[in-house]
């Protein structure tokens, strides 16, 4: 069966703020292509961007901004796209588009994370417990009597607890082939954050965490990968220290610090899996991340990597143990990088568009 499939979402994985979300949707979407299917996604646009292109076979039209391509998307999905389509994924990021008022095809709902506490790291007190109470969950109810796909069992949870029954778990893949064993590491101890320098990923947290870690090992580095708002606040934190901002780097550059670095810091609020930390095992590298939803998943505590409490305090013991244990640290990594090599994207794209058949076999629909 060839489908036409028909996608929303925030970004696609050419915007500068495109995170694992992005990553995700991509890499399924660009193999769909591959096979035989139609792949389109709709998204806002950003600076310099065109309003259509094909990217590996997956057909992307932008319009608006994160506010308004609501909206506009919701329009041009009523002039343009209505009829076209086999399917619809409405692909959750800090908001929905709430495509069960208006798409007449068969609708999948996929949800990497909830928002949950971010709110609180990005609106006042009040109005952050408004949305993280009533706004979300009132969003969520829209969807409730369609299939949902997530990627972790943390989000499964979550959306279980909302009164979601049919949500089912496709699970993140590496885009990339895992070294064949662990490579060689810094001579001297090197800790590793990447992600997008935004308040909610908690970036701030890696560098006061290095900052305990250097009173045991003063000739210890952090190397940070990313781009975003919060780039000038951290600089300033981390000025005393031996801290590299990179800014963004290549995919190529972003392997190599993997495979370099003793471990991946990774503090967080949620994840909806945290797809850095697969990655950083595909590269031998074993993840202390906090205890939250969506690292519950890709963190095998005590197995691949190991959970802290939610505080730079016990993120820095942990590091400090691991630095100090070789033996373990290596353990770690060597079932982190076995554990990579059962997550591809080819597996996740296969599972997904099954699902997507069987919807449009049963013609699911409100």
């Amino acid at each position: 069966m060839s489908l036409r499939i028909l996608i929303f979402n925030l970004r696609d994985r050419a915007n500068p703020e495109a995170g694992g979300a992005e990553v995700f949707i991509h890499e399924v979407a660009k193999r769909w292509a591959a096979g035989g299917h139609e792949a389109t996604l709709v998204s806002s646009s950003f600076q310099n961007a065109r309003q259509r292109e094909v990217l590996e076979g997956v057909t992307v039209i932008r319009m608006g901004n994160s506010l308004t391509v609501y909206p506009l998307a919701r329009r041009f999905y009523k002039e343009k796209l209505r009829g076209c389509f086999d399917v619809v994924i409405d692909e959750y990021t800090c908001r929905p588009f709430m495509t069960p008022r208006f798409v007449r095809e068969p609708l999948v709902f996929l949800v990497n994370e909830l928002a949950g506490e971010k709110y609180g790291h990005v609106l006042p007190p009040v109005l952050s417990h408004f949305f993280q109470w009533w706004i979300e969950p009132s969003w969520m109810r829209h969807y409730k009597a369609f299939p949902t796909l997530t990627i972790s069992r943390s989000t499964q949870s979550d959306l279980e607890n909302l009164g979601f029954s049919d949500v089912t778990i496709v699970p993140m893949g590496v885009g990339f082939e895992p070294v064949a064993e662990i490579p060689a590491k810094e001579d001297l101890p090197t800790l590793l954050f990447v992600g997008l320098l935004k308040e909610t990923n908690l970036a701030d947290h890696a560098i006061e965490a290095f900052r305990l870690v250097c009173r045991s090992f003063p000739h210890a580095r952090l190397w940070i990968a990313g781009r975003g708002p919060e780039l000038v606040r951290l600089k300033r934190l981390a000025e005393d220290m031996d801290v590299t901002l990179l800014g963004y780097v290549s995919e190529e550059e972003k392997i190599r610090r993997m495979q370099r670095a003793h471990l991946l810091l990774m503090p967080a609020v949620r994840e909806g899996w945290g797809l850095v930390v697969t990655e950083a095992n595909a590269c031998g590298t074993p993840a202390i991340g906090y205890d939250v939803p969506g690292l519950r998943d890709s963190i095998r505590d005590g197995q691949t990597g190991c959970l802290v409490q939610p505080n730079p305090e016990a993120m820095a013991h942990m590091a400090i143990k691991l630095i100090r244990n070789s033996g373990l640290r290596t353990i770690y990594a060597e079932r982190a990088l076995a554990w990579s090599r059962t997550l591809t994207w080819d597996r996740t794209a296969e599972e997904f568009i099954a699902i997507l058949e069987r919807v449009c076999l049963n013609n699911t629909k409100l």
